[in-house]
């Protein structure tokens, strides 16, 4: 055991080295850092509660979720009655079912046919639950369709994982570090972003569902007109987002939607200088959008966000350039969110926020402080035991400790992580484990002299002997970190994170780097008995 090869003892020496070093990139000004190749510039990114930022809680509205499933339910079933050209009328939703009545009776039957189509397997066609996500009902001439509530739940979940990938989107190009989007439960989603600390801009740019879509304006009447008696049909008033609310009389039919749109800049009118975002659509967008501008020259349409009107221009000229630009009076950051809106997408359903906080910097470096008082404290105590007890020997534990910390940083830097203060508190947990290890060692060591042995036969058989204890202890201690990961959410998993990784660090130093230096030590030396 105290045999180590010239090239076994480097690679150790430079698997410590190279493993402690990676911590730098974490410790040197910006502009060093971006100056560093691009696969050096991975350093530990401090999470909210150590430099503060903005956290927030979303909630999928399932009553919405449930909303847009019956209105797809209805337009589904209009399409496949057309479609197959069966008379119907009464055709809407009705609570929480879609019904339609079949006028002939013969057409019944096979409208019940069709309609059931309509019903989907939870999870996909190749789920084996067998469980549709609609029930389909007949009634004499009159069809029931009803979305299950386990349907519901199923396009909740999926909503849920949806809109994560449009708020990673949304956020990113914020340009803020290392933002956490877990999901939370089967409907919540939990955002924490280290650094903003603007939450109200956070809970607007997340707050929207971004639904994108180009309609003509009615000049059949007044929106006045249209309020005081009944809109036409195809029809509805949305006001805009001014102060007052101007009122416009809106076509139902949608020219072209923000699905078809490809990217969307800030940038400013040429003529007035006033903030604006320009739209390019993809071909199919720039084509319908062509179409609809050439038909429809002198008339005003409107550009509606979210069911708010954020401009509406008259048409002067067809625009055959698949481009555009939305104005509205925008302050700059208005636009900017705008187009980080429209560049990452809709949400497929509204989220509702219901929890918010903000941690100010001040607040992060006081844990930071704490955290480091903490650190060094119990170091110093620990050294201090060590020493006393052991000796040289308490001396080689200590160093070896202190290598064991380099490296677990390291380890978190080469992993981009976030270092929260639970994931400090998992650091100086680690120091008090791998100094258990090095007790467990130097314990046998003194068994094996005091039962006879010769220092250096002591020396070999407690490094020996204690390996399965120490093995032991240390397996089981993983198992409950990687418990606390995989169970566990924000600051657990930073603790279980930063733990595990100790674990493995400690296990590597004590029968490595802790074995070296005794047995470089032993070399030199050639004790005579135990120094403990």
């Amino acid at each position: 055991m105290l045999y180590f090869s010239k090239w076994k003892a480097i690679a150790i020496l430079a698997a410590c080295a190279i493993i402690g070093l990676m911590i730098v990139p974490s410790l040197i000004p910006s502009a060093a850092y971006d100056a560093l190749p691009s696969f050096l510039q991975r350093k530990i990114v401090l999470g909210l509660d150590l430099q503060g930022g903005s956290y927030i809680v979303l909630q999928v509205d399932q009553s919405e979720v449930r909303k847009a499933r019956l209105e797809q339910l209805r337009d589904d079933a209009r399409r496949v009655l057309r479609d197959d050209r069966i008379g119907y009328s009464g055709l809407g939703i009705q609570g929480d079912s879609v019904q339609v009545r079949i006028r002939e009776g013969q057409d019944a039957d096979g409208a019940y046919t069709k309609l059931r189509a309509l019903a989907q397997p939870i999870g996909g066609a190749l789920s084996a639950t067998g469980q549709l996500d609609t029930d389909v009902s007949r009634d004499g001439n009159v069809i029931t369709i009803t979305p299950t509530s386990t349907g519901i739940q199923a396009r909740t979940i999926q909503a849920v994982s949806q809109s994560i990938e449009i708020i990673r989107k949304r956020i990113d190009q914020l340009g803020t570090t290392e933002p956490s989007i877990q999901r939370q439960g089967s409907d919540r989603i939990q955002v924490q972003v280290p650094g903003l600390q603007d939450p109200s801009r956070l809970k607007a740019l997340l707050g929207q569902t971004a639904k994108l879509s180009f309609r003509l304006v009615d000049n059949t009447m007044s929106a006045q007109q249209a309020l005081q008696g009944r809109p036409p049909a195809g029809t509805q008033v949305l006001y805009s987002d001014a102060n007052p609310p101007v009122p416009y009389l809106i076509e139902d039919r949608v020219l072209v939607a923000g699905e078809d749109l490809t990217d969307a800049q800030p940038s400013f009118d040429p003529q007035t200088r006033e903030p604006v975002v320009t739209f390019r659509f993809n071909t199919n967008g720039a084509r319908r959008f062509a179409e609809a501008t050439q038909a429809n020259v002198g008339r005003p349409f409107a550009i509606i966000l979210d069911n708010k009107v954020i401009s509406a221009p008259v048409i002067r000229e067809p625009i055959l350039g698949g481009s555009g630009q939305i104005s509205g009076s925008f302050s700059v950051q208005e636009a900017n969110d705008l187009a980080i809106l429209l560049r990452a997408g809709a949400l497929p359903v509204p989220l509702q926020v219901v929890e918010e906080r903000t941690v100010g910097p001040g607040l992060g470096a006081d844990s930071i402080r704490a955290g480091i008082i903490a650190s060094i404290v119990g170091a110093t105590a620990v050294a201090v035991f060590m020493v006393a007890t052991y000796g040289v020997f308490g001396i080689v534990a200590v160093f070896a400790v202190a290598i064991n910390v380099a490296m677990i940083m390291g380890l978190l830097a080469m992993l981009g992580a976030t270092l929260t203060l639970p994931g400090i508190a998992g650091v100086v947990l680690t120091v008090g484990i791998a100094v258990d290890s090095n007790v467990l060692i130097y314990e046998r060591i003194r068994e094996e002299a005091r039962a006879g042995r010769s220092a250096i036969s002591a020396i070999d058989a407690g490094f020996s002997r204690a390996l399965a204890t120490i093995l032991d202890s240390n397996i089981t201690t993983f198992i409950a970190a990687a418990v606390l990961f995989y169970v566990g959410s924000g600051p657990v998993r930073g603790f279980a994170i930063t733990f595990g990784i100790g674990i493995m660090t400690t296990v590597f130093t004590a029968f490595t780097l802790t074995r070296l230096m005794v047995a470089m030590w032993v070399r030199w030396r050639r004790p005579q008995h135990v120094p403990i």
